[in-house]
């Protein structure tokens, strides 16, 4: 392994939460009388902490979203992640592989910390993370495409972050591990390969990914 930690994004890369959450994001926009596609949130929003919705809604529109919205999208969200949320396939094996060969690994996600835990649960992932490796924008107050989760999340685990890399599939989130000044793998599954510059290598299936860590 060339590498001492790995560092990977919650959704999308490790549970397929964003065909679901987008879908959900983008008709409760369009309610709120700010008409957006799946395609839309997709390309403004895939990788963002909650946070970028209202700057970008309020930058374009001049309005602010109601009060009671991120309690409202989250609670929406959740209660579809319980209905329908999976794994990414392959990715225990993954994982299984990182532990048998002692590699440590953690999180790194824009969500809050309830939703890594509710997708995690529902999933069953919550075996493979932890209180000591779960990582949220919301401990560094700004998130992808800033560095500053993924610097947090080096820190924390003891990692200088040039013996890092982070496996994301997010344009924002490519953005953020190279500015923190680590190797990036896409996750080419959602986001063609051309639409994340920058990165050290590509992969569409999680069985890949093994092979280009070694």
């Amino acid at each position: 392994m060339r590498y001492d930690l790995v560092i990977f994004d919650n959704d999308g890369v490790l549970v397929d939460s964003e065909p679901v959450s987008n879908t959900i994001l983008a008709g409760y926009l369009t309610e709120l009388g700010h008409p957006t596609s799946y395609e839309d949130s997709l390309r403004d929003y895939m990788g963002a902490a909650v946070h970028r919705i209202h700057d970008l809604v309020r930058e374009r529109t001049g309005q602010r979203l109601p009060e009671d919205f991120d309690e409202t999208l989250h609670a929406r969200v959740f209660a579809a992640f319980e209905r329908e949320l999976e794994a990414v396939d392959g990715v225990t094996d993954v994982l299984e592989k990182l532990v048998a060969d002692g590699v440590p690994y953690c999180v790194a996600s824009s969500g809050s910390h309830e939703r890594i835990r509710v997708g995690h649960r529902k999933t069953g992932l919550d075996q493979w993370f932890r209180d000591g490796n779960v990582f949220s924008a919301q401990d560094v107050g700004r998130g992808k495409p800033a560095p500053d989760l993924f610097l947090y999340a080096a820190e924390r685990m003891g990692i200088a972050p040039e013996r890092c890399v982070v496996v994301e599939d997010s344009r924002l989130g490519v953005t953020a591990g190279l500015a923190a000044g680590m190797d990036v793998y896409a996750f080419t599954a959602m986001t063609a390969a051309e639409k994340l510059p920058g990165a050290k290598g590509y992969f569409g299936a999680m069985s890949e990914l093994p092979a280009l860590l070694a």
